[in-house]
């Protein structure tokens, strides 16, 4: 009979309502302590443990086993950890004051030019196969629309010819250029270096890079392969691109109207 029984006298809506917060709030946390396996614990912009590292512990370790025999992943002690002594210096002792480079910002990767140590390997498809590839090396890829750049000449932002496209990188999974690879002698010299397609512009009789003079292409980050570019290659040619809209000539780094 109702009210003999232990239901008779128990809210069951109550007690659903109260499940789902409890589930809700542990959800919260599992992923929000997942959340912190990569960059966690935090640090200041002096690179010591900040202050407030949040209301969430930091997770214990996880092991990743990588595909494609690419080893195991430890998160978080395992984590590369940012750059240090990076040439900059405050402007001021007050906290979140911008910083200046103390050196040459391209060269020692700050500011626009940038980079993250990501892993110094190709990056593979879901099969185990290096993605980006030369097109050279691929019988099976050709241009089948817009312009083809191979063969044009390469103009830098100051309007000096550098070099001659030889060739393109393609991310054969995607079936889309990547870097169009510039030998820096019109003649032919060996002297290669890869270009990112989001900072070339391919016209009629050339192909010109906005970012970069031409007294900055020879500092353009080489492969070690010649065939295959790293995660870490990718960062530092990409920075050294973006650096370029900055500081690749003195007059860039006063306001622009």
């Amino acid at each position: 009979m109702v009210g003999t029984t232990f239901f008779g006298n128990f809210d069951l809506a109550s007690a659903a309502i109260w499940m789902f917060w409890i589930f809700f709030a542990g959800l919260v946390y599992y992923l929000q302590t997942e959340n912190m396996r990569e960059g966690y614990p935090l640090v200041d912009d002096d690179g010591a443990p900040a202050p407030n590292q949040g209301p969430f512990p930091v997770p214990s370790d996880k092991t990743f086993s990588l595909p494609h025999g690419r080893g195991d992943l430890t998160v978080p002690s395992g984590q590369r950890g940012d750059r240090a002594e990076l040439a900059l210096s405050r402007t001021s002792k007050a906290a979140g004051s911008p910083y200046v480079p103390t050196g040459d910002p391209m060269v020692d990767g700050v500011g626009p030019a940038s980079w993250a140590p990501r892993r110094d390997v190709p990056e593979l498809d879901g099969h185990g196969h290096v993605k980006i590839r030369p097109m050279a090396s691929l019988a099976d890829f050709k241009v089948s629309a817009g312009r083809d750049p191979r063969g044009k000449a390469v103009v830098g932002g100051d309007g000096e010819v550098v070099g001659r496209v030889i060739d393109l990188w393609v991310d054969v999974p995607e079936s889309m250029v990547r870097f169009l690879q510039v030998d820096l002698n019109p003649e032919g010299s060996g002297q290669t270096r890869l270009m990112p397609m989001n900072m070339c512009r391919i016209k009629s009789d050339r192909v010109t890079v906005r970012s970069l003079f031409a007294h900055n292409f020879p500092g353009i980050p080489v492969t070690k392969a010649a065939d295959e570019v790293t995660l870490l290659e990718e960062e530092k040619i990409m920075a050294w691109f973006a650096g370029g809209t900055l500081y690749a000539s003195p007059e860039r780094l006063g306001p622009q109207l």
